[in-house]
């Protein structure tokens, strides 16, 4: 499963409402499931698909303390590979075949694609929103090394054995707006390379 949480002010309703517009329609259907605090939208092919092979997953919301936490299962393929699987086989028997596939193909790259899909119409809304992947002001802390009380960040001693807390402040990467730590040279969360 893939993780990610969004910061902000706003609830699981809000993602959920999002994806059931974008992908409860042909030939896919979504549904939502849950409460308030914690929903599951449901995406899959669509009983009455006229082409390509069938496919599912699920989306995860959770209401976390200054946000939602999204997770995106493992997307169901192997109705799209069974499909491929036909496609290739018709193809080999007689070229011509893939003309009479070409629908099904389509259908096959299309929800061979749906998790990426999935994850676009999930940023466009937190951006919509006004959401971060940035810790919010209420979770900023660090621990002193030496006394392990927690610390606001940016605070240069701690505020109760007054050691430095220079090492242990963290930094953000400016691609993505994810904590890293001191000595990453790669940002863990984007893949990109970070400047000294």
């Amino acid at each position: 499963m893939n993780q990610r949480i969004y910061h902000g002010a706003f609830t699981p309703d809000d993602f959920s409402r999002s994806l059931l517009g974008a992908f409860n329609r042909s030939p896919l259907r979504a549904r939502i499931l849950g409460d308030d605090d914690e929903q599951v939208v449901q995406i899959n092919t669509g009983d009455r698909a006229s082409s390509g092979g069938a496919t599912a997953l699920a989306v995860t919301l959770r209401q976390v303390d200054d946000g939602v936490s999204v997770e995106v299962s493992k997307q169901q393929w192997l109705g799209v590979a069974a499909s491929l699987g036909q496609t290739v086989l018709t193809v080999w028997r007689n070229p011509f075949g893939l003309i009479d596939r070409l629908d099904d193909l389509a259908a096959d790259v299309q929800n061979l694609q749906l998790a990426e899909n999935v994850w676009e119409v999930i940023d466009e809304t937190a951006r919509s929103l006004g959401a971060t992947m940035e810790l919010s002001e209420r979770l900023r802390r660090l621990v002193c090394e030496y006394c392990l009380v927690a610390n606001p960040v940016g605070e240069s001693n701690c505020i109760a054995c007054g050691a430095p807390l220079g090492a242990v402040q963290p930094r953000t990467c400016k691609f993505c707006g994810f904590v890293i730590k001191t000595n990453e040279t790669t940002c863990p969360n984007c893949g990109k390379k970070l400047d000294s």
